[in-house]
């Protein structure tokens, strides 16, 4: 993507969703939660009000030059440095989408906002929505999410319930299994329980496959994934992995890689098979970007990661 873009970023490789063009509305790192295992680092906003965080004004004017500058996507995906929902006005980019473009819009969300009726109306408006239930009740959630004060679990229940009852779109329920927090059988079949109920189309088991914002937080063994997949039925399937994608290379830009390590700390090796380049050539370029001070390497157990300076 050519171009300086301050919200939008990618496309980026996605294992669901091919080239991905991310839109980010908040500053980093603004949500609902701290997750002991998210990727982004530890929460320094944590927040229950929503707010216009950043001017969606600018966010549309990206989007239209992206677009007009023969942008093409496969989906347009509303992620990034936090809880999407937070800001006040992130429908308008799934109207965008729909109105000046034929690509589908994905949101994803950890579902803690959805029991306001207003964020489930404007969350309505996207193509596909992906939500997250990995506790089984307030004492779990606590330990797993760590939620900014006046979010809890009741209140994720009733509003990813009552968002099932009333959208007609695609709707996807991510479950992250953090070894030691919700890996026993038994918590995988409460969690399992609830997920039924909101009958998704879809269910993506998922884990600890980049450095956690708590490096206590761990994957368990594939073989307890794949285990625990099949609890939640033939709908489920094991996500976490990284294998090379269905679609012909990315360019790979300096830009393209800060973008997506910006706000996925990844290997060598994933980012070789995310974006289907030669991991010799990967390599090559992360270790100028090291150089030229764009990115900093760090050794987390037995991988070496990249992070953003």
């Amino acid at each position: 993507m050519s171009g300086a873009y301050k919200y939008v970023f990618g496309p980026v490789p996605s294992r669901r969703l091919g080239r991905s063009l991310g839109v980010d509305l908040l500053p980093p790192k603004t949500c609902t939660m701290d997750c002991s295992y998210c990727q982004l680092g530890a929460t320094t906003h944590a927040v229950a009000e929503r707010g216009d965080f950043v001017p969606i004004a600018e966010v549309l004017d990206e989007l239209d030059r992206w677009f007009g500058a023969g942008g093409e996507a496969d989906h347009i995906t509303l992620a990034g440095s936090g809880e999407p929902t937070l800001h006040l006005h992130f429908g308008n980019v799934f109207k965008w989408a729909r109105d000046n473009t034929d690509i589908p819009s994905v949101l994803l969300t950890n579902g803690t906002l959805l029991y306001l009726p207003e964020v489930r109306a404007s969350a309505a408006l996207a193509d596909k929505v992906k939500v997250t239930l990995s506790a089984w009740d307030e004492v779990s959630f606590q330990k797993i999410h760590r939620p900014a004060r006046g979010i809890t679990f009741d209140q994720l229940i009733e509003g990813e319930m009552k968002f099932r009852q009333e959208f007609e779109g695609e709707l996807s329920v991510e479950v992250f299994i953090v070894d030691g927090l919700n890996s026993q059988v038994a918590h995988a079949k409460e969690i399992a329980e609830m997920v039924a109920l909101m009958n998704p189309d879809r269910i993506d088991i998922n884990t600890v496959v980049r450095p956690p914002t708590d490096q206590s937080a761990k994957a368990p063994p594939q073989d307890r994934l794949a285990e625990l997949a099949k609890i939640f039925g033939p709908k489920a399937e094991v996500t976490a992995s990284y294998k090379k994608q269905g679609f012909q290379t990315l360019e790979v830009s300096d830009e393209a890689l800060l973008n997506l390590i910006s706000r996925h700390p990844a290997t060598c090796k994933q980012l070789a098979e995310e974006f289907n380049y030669p991991e010799e050539h990967m390599l090559r370029a992360l270790s100028n970007m090291v150089a030229a001070g764009m990115l900093k390497a760090e050794q987390r157990g037995d991988e070496h990661y990249f992070f953003c300076r």
